[in-house]
């Protein structure tokens, strides 16, 4: 049995831990350990069992545990790993000057990192230092149809208000383009206050876009950008500040090839 460690309460570790899943083509019982609302979804945590991040991992004995995206977990909490556990860590691109003050001084040590962006030198210098195994690896989404919506789509699952400014970016593109798409939001609830003649629409996965998309709009989290990236073209980010992660260093370079062509 894996066991898969993603405290937080946003959708971004879950469809993380879908796509390593998948691309590692675990068959394993699954159990995650996250109190995000998201995971009552079956379309993101079908086939898991879902328990409270505070679950006793003695108590679950898993072959393996899987730690997404914070070292130490979301605030430093994780530290004594039960003997016997192989550990692999998930590492994306995180604010190291702010996360690490959060670790413990018996911070874990892992069997494996995968490495699924580039981190700051800082970041991945402690992770080499706590970790058997160092690699790179490029994670692929689990096969689905293609988004159907023809227009343009702002993508984000909250909250409402970076939804509005998602909107407010998308608007005020078109208007800088004298440009009147379609427009759908894309996200789990309708926003209050959502404008006139925007569509929403509750759809995961949201990616790939279908032939009709003609623009893409995100925030600048890993998932968004990553899953996007065959589509650069048409692919727009607005970074928003997060405590612990740098959508701003990734966002600069997402667009920096786009630039350069």
């Amino acid at each position: 049995m894996i066991a898969c460690y993603a405290r937080g309460g946003g959708l971004g570790h879950l469809t993380r831990l879908r796509s390593f899943l998948h691309t590692l083509a675990v068959d394993d019982e699954v159990v995650v350990l996250s109190d995000s609302p998201f995971a009552a979804d079956p379309r993101v945590s079908s086939g898991w069992t879902v328990r409270p991040a505070s679950a006793d991992l003695a108590a679950l004995a898993p072959d393996e545990l899987v730690v997404d995206a914070f070292p130490a977990g979301l605030k430093g909490e994780l530290t004594r790993i039960p003997s016997g556990i192989r550990v692999t860590h998930l590492a994306r691109l995180l604010r190291w000057d702010a996360y690490r003050l959060l670790l413990p001084g018996d911070a874990p040590r892992f069997d494996r990192t995968f490495l699924l962006e580039p981190l700051d030198p800082a970041h991945e210098a402690h992770l080499r230092a706590v970790s058997d195994e160092v690699a790179t690896l490029t994670l692929a989404d689990p096969p689905c149809e293609p988004l159907d919506v023809h227009g343009w789509v702002i993508v984000h699952s909250g909250p409402d208000a970076e939804t509005l400014e998602l909107l407010a970016y998308a608007r005020d593109m078109a208007a800088m383009e004298g440009a009147s798409p379609p427009l759908t939001l894309i996200s789990p609830r309708r926003p209050d206050g959502l404008p006139p003649g925007v569509a929403h629409l509750d759809a995961y996965p949201a990616c790939p876009p279908g032939p009709g998309v003609e623009r893409v709009v995100t925030a600048g989290g890993f998932n968004a950008v990553r899953q996007f990236a065959p589509w650069q073209d048409r692919h727009r980010i607005l970074p928003f500040p997060r405590t612990l992660d740098d959508q701003y260093t990734r966002a600069t370079r997402a667009r920096a090839p786009a630039r350069a062509r």
